[in-house]
């Protein structure tokens, strides 16, 4: 007599590799050294962007006020152009290459769109899903070519030039810097973005606002930089500025990226999280002989 068979133990469904969260892959990677250049170069940033309100009334550099951006635009140039090449040590191959040509050129066609209405700057919704998805390193690359490259396409070319690369990097950057970079999707994820962009619209503003106050030298002497008052008294005079200037055109700014990131973000994340995987910029190029 036999015994009856045994019921055929289920088996648990496979797991579906799409709905695991997958991993940022990095186009670029910090390294000490990119980290090192990167601080100094934020700091000098700091200094070139803050110095109305570092600086004493006393001070020599109030004595050429209107030279000081030409001198700090100098300097900034060079420092981006170290921080760009030591980042590029770091890892930057010819697929992150590709990629960073692909989206620096489309981000500087973007931007002449709204050139000179109200804001309306569609490079910048753009360049916060760019960082998000190929993380800090490649977003700050990106941001200060994309700069660059608009400046160029647009005749932007000033000494207000080193200093909007300077703000684009740091920009594109902090988009790669949020949280939840592997896991957070969906709606949540589009949230974050939009709230990042929103922010960073008028931080971005309000930076550059920094870099050409004060140039404005006595034409508007109510809200003009005046190198002999105190830091309050500059401060309310900044303040002033920035809400008779830009504060229009800054809102602009922040509700295009926000509305473009809810409404055409899902699918540009999908095609820039595709694109990193099908480049795979984390396994090295090899070159193989004809005879192999």
């Amino acid at each position: 007599m036999t015994a009856p068979a045994s019921a055929p133990t289920p088996t648990a469904p496979a797991p579906d590799p799409a709905a695991r969260p997958a991993r940022r892959v990095r186009a670029v990677r910090f390294g000490p050294r990119s980290v090192a250049a990167l601080a100094l170069v934020s700091a000098v940033g700091v200094a070139a962007f803050t110095w109305p309100f570092l600086a004493p009334p006393t001070a020599q550099v109030n004595a050429h006020a209107e030279d000081a951006p030409w001198l700090f635009a100098g300097l900034l140039v060079l420092l981006v152009a170290v921080v760009a090449a030591t980042i590029s040590e770091s890892g930057l191959g010819p697929k992150a290459v590709a990629m960073l040509g692909v989206l620096a050129a489309t981000g500087a066609a973007l931007r002449p769109i709204g050139a000179g209405t109200a804001g309306l700057e569609p490079m910048f919704f753009l360049m916060v899903l760019s960082g998000r998805v190929l993380g800090p390193g490649f977003g700050y690359v990106l941001g200060s070519v994309t700069m660059f490259a608009s400046a160029l396409l647009t005749g932007g070319v000033g000494p207000w030039m080193p200093f909007q690369m300077l703000a684009m990097g740091w920009f594109t950057m902090g988009a790669g810097l949020l949280p939840g970079p592997d896991r957070l999707r969906g709606r949540a994820e589009l949230l974050v973005l939009g709230l990042y962009g929103f922010v960073a619209a008028f931080a971005y503003g309000t930076v550059m606002n920094l870099a050409g106050w004060p140039f404005m030298g006595t034409l508007a002497s109510s809200i003009s930089f005046d190198p002999h008052a105190a830091i309050g008294a500059n401060l309310a005079r900044f303040t002033a500025y920035c809400l008779a200037t830009s504060l229009g055109w800054d809102l602009g700014r922040a509700v295009v990226t926000v509305v473009l990131t809810l409404a055409v973000g899902p699918a540009v994340l999908r095609a820039l999280r595709r694109a990193t995987r099908r480049a795979a910029f984390e396994t090295p190029v090899t070159f193989e002989g004809p005879g192999r």
